[in-house]
């Protein structure tokens, strides 16, 4: 089916997929969404990833004007259209819970540093920066396809989903400081905060509060590097 191309909204169904390396990977993990990829006269290697959208049954388009009409950056090549999708995450399995991101290059590299450290399920709570905006899937590389993310109005809502899930909220002041501990063997969720604010002081008292240990020359670290080492830890045992 034809998509109508304009430039993207939030309200819309239909997202962008930019690059070749994050429209491949979108192929590659969820074929079933995409509904389109656009092909600029420039690419390189046009053939292969039209042989892998016959292979997959997804329709290409080889062109300029799309591109021109989304006010592309003159390095993108393609664009791969696909339907948003608002995912259930896996009871049993741990998550990472992100509270009121805002900024969408973080929000991406956390997708993508999650897939790079097996953790498959993200939570993320409203208001937030658009999960399915083209920056965000840029700034993952593609990854966000590799993880389910269910958004939630609130952490009670999430919380009241996922009862058994042992919390750890990430703050500056939590109780335990970040080591190389055993794996929990229950479920468990590693929750981080707004890159302005962080967790407010309530979730001091949810779960084990958790702080990574640093020198006394910044305030914080940033949520993305956050996320990471806290992931890596937990990765471990």
């Amino acid at each position: 089916m034809k998509t109508t191309l304009k430039p993207y909204k939030s309200t819309d169904c239909d997202s962008y997929a930019s690059g070749a390396y994050a429209a491949m990977e979108l192929i590659a993990a969820r074929p079933e969404l995409v509904r389109e990829v656009l092909i600029h006269p420039a690419f390189a290697e046009p053939e292969n990833l039209r042989l892998l959208c016959v292979k997959k049954g997804i329709p290409a388009v080889c062109g300029e004007k799309p591109f021109l009409r989304l006010n592309q950056k003159e390095n993108t090549y393609v664009l791969a259209v696909f339907q948003k999708r608002e995912a259930i995450l896996a009871p049993g399995e741990p998550h990472v819970v992100l509270v009121n991101p805002a900024d969408m290059g973080n929000l991406g590299t956390v997708a993508r540093t999650m897939a790079g450290f097996g953790f498959g399920e993200l939570a993320v709570v409203t208001p937030a920066a658009d999960v399915w905006h083209p920056k965000t899937v840029r700034a993952s590389m593609g990854a966000l396809f590799r993880v389910n993310v269910a958004r939630f109005a609130g952490f009670e809502a999430y919380r009241a989903a996922f009862p058994a899930h042992k919390l750890f909220p990430f703050m500056p002041n939590g109780a335990l400081e970040l080591g190389r501990g055993r794996r929990p063997a229950e479920p468990f969720t590693l929750v981080f905060g707004n890159e302005a604010t962080g967790l407010d002081a309530r979730f001091s008292r949810i779960g084990t509060s958790v702080r990574i240990p640093q020198t006394e020359l910044v305030d914080s670290l940033n949520l993305a590097v956050a996320a990471a080492i806290g992931m890596y830890a937990f990765s471990r045992g």
